[in-house]
């Protein structure tokens, strides 16, 4: 019994050290592009779609050149919603993986990736626990939760809220209704996570959608705001030392217009 524990636990290991590798060649890649990639986590509902589309909106409006990941288990609806804003959209599908990981990210953004992108962001899909393991590269891990998911949430999920560089709150215009103790809140955020930036968000009002936008392009100098204590590993890797945005690769013309989900692309089992 003890040995199998064992074994499962060694595979884990290999499994996220495969991971952690391809995420860091990818995360130096688009450093070159001059590209910084922001991975958003949250629970199921949280709002993080809606929350994306007007960032994603506000960066439109303001010309500064951004793209969207989207992962799910199904369907292409949240995809079309984040196509709306103006900008350039991919959705995967997990076929029933619970996160993403590095391999699909660049296996999806190969040849694909607008030239001109300063933030890529990726949706990922809505779970607290898987996702929190994985590294994809980012530049900049945001954890989103709703007012109505209750203030302990970032003790009941100290991975997820221990690696988040950037916290925010959502459906504030809610929080009377919900009854949200937000300084009961905060105070659960920064025993798991000390010193954490918590940003308060609203879709519906527009409330925190530039601040969400000016933190990921902050990302871009490669410095993260914030060193979380469960960080999966130094982030920012190549973007610092005083890099600048430089030459990138052609972009492919799909990408902008490709709305429609995909598949997960076929690639040997991680090992």
């Amino acid at each position: 019994m003890c040995r199998s524990a064992d074994v499962t636990h060694d595979v884990k290991q290999a499994v996220l050290a495969k991971n952690d590798d391809l995420a860091e060649a990818l995360r130096n890649d688009l450093a070159r592009q001059g590209t910084a990639l922001v991975n958003l986590l949250s629970s199921p509902g949280s709002g993080k779609t809606e929350l994306l589309g007007r960032v994603l909106a506000r960066a439109v409006e303001r010309g500064v050149p951004v793209a969207a990941l989207t992962a799910d288990l199904a369907t292409e609806n949240d995809a079309r919603r984040l196509a709306r804003s103006g900008a350039p959209v991919q959705q995967v599908l997990t076929d029933g993986l619970c996160h993403l990981e590095a391999r699909q990210v660049r296996a999806r953004l190969t040849g694909r990736l607008p030239a001109a992108t300063r933030v890529l962001f990726v949706e990922n899909v809505g779970n607290l626990v898987c996702p929190a393991s994985y590294d994809l590269g980012e530049s900049l891990r945001i954890v989103l939760m709703a007012v109505t998911e209750g203030e302990d949430k970032p003790l009941k999920y100290p991975t997820a809220f221990g690696s988040a560089h950037l916290v925010v709150v959502t459906k504030t215009d809610l929080a009377e209704p919900a009854g949200f103790d937000e300084d009961a809140f905060r105070a659960n955020v920064h025993r798991v996570n000390p010193g954490v930036e918590i940003v308060r968000s609203c879709a519906r009002t527009g409330d925190g959608v530039d601040t969400v936008l000016d933190r990921a392009l902050a990302a871009l100098d490669g410095t993260p705001p914030h060193h979380p204590p469960l960080a999966p590993r130094p982030h920012g890797v190549g973007h610092g030392h005083g890099h600048r945005p430089g030459p990138v690769h052609t972009a492919v013309d799909e990408y902008a217009d490709d709305t429609r989900a995909q598949p997960r692309p076929a690639t040997t089992p991680a090992s």
